[in-house]
């Protein structure tokens, strides 16, 4: 399956309004926040130092980067300006923590929701990457499946994935996501004929990455048990 890339799909110009133009942190904390409810849905919503602490990771990101608290709050302020990001107060709570509105704003099923979200956080991929990477998120069956949400995505008005065209000597396509406007998947696709090359060297790193992830996910949930197991008796 081939998305349209948005030189060929109406309306795929950014507007400011639908959350198709966002700056690469805005698009890191914001794909923290999907992640995050997924993978620890204990903790979340999340703090800004928790969000900071993801968009920060070592694992599991493509690029590396390294946000500032301000940084992370201005984010959020223009997510929540967009309506993508909300803000919920807690009884109790001496901190503000955050949600995510990518479901209702975009109308978008966890499968979708999980998609969208390794996209943001780890760049262009294949479906069978894809598949892969989102396992923590969401179990897909098969790559048809994934596919299928690409399919979706691509389908959108206006559209949120599409297709990078095949760089020479490949067999597979890569797909991004379009949420920072065609800008940043043009610079995407400029760069996919060395990106799309270097993924099976990076195979093996890929895949120690995402265990050290779900290791240390496990390790954080093992850790809360034992805390609230250990609270029974004080």
């Amino acid at each position: 399956m081939e998305a349209p890339t948005p030189s060929l799909v109406p309306n795929a110009s950014p507007s400011g309004d639908d959350g198709h133009d966002l700056d690469p942190i805005e698009i890191r904390v914001l794909g923290v926040l999907i992640e995050k409810a997924f993978v620890t849905p204990d903790a979340y919503p999340l703090s800004i130092n928790a969000i900071v602490s993801g968009s920060n990771q070592l694992t599991a990101r493509d690029p590396v980067m390294s946000i500032s608290e301000g940084q992370a709050q201005a984010a959020i302020d223009s997510l929540m300006a967009r309506k993508l990001v909300s803000r919920r107060d807690q009884a109790g709570a001496r901190v503000s923590k955050y949600e995510h509105l990518v479901r209702v704003r975009h109308s978008l099923p966890p499968a979708e929701q999980a998609v969208l979200a390794t996209l943001m956080l780890r760049g262009a991929q294949t479906a069978g990457e894809i598949r892969q990477r989102c396992e923590r998120l969401y179990r897909f069956d098969d790559i048809p499946a994934v596919e299928a949400v690409l399919e979706h995505l691509a389908e959108k008005y206006p559209p949120m994935v599409a297709s990078l065209p095949r760089a020479p000597g490949t067999k597979e396509v890569r797909h991004a996501h379009l949420l920072g406007g065609t800008a940043l998947f043009e610079e995407m696709a400029g760069s996919s004929g060395g990106a799309v090359s270097t993924s099976s060297g990076r195979g093996r790193l890929a895949e120690l990455e995402d265990e050290i992830g779900r290791l240390r996910g496990e390790l954080d949930a093992l850790r809360r048990e034992f805390d609230a197991f250990r609270q029974q008796f004080n």
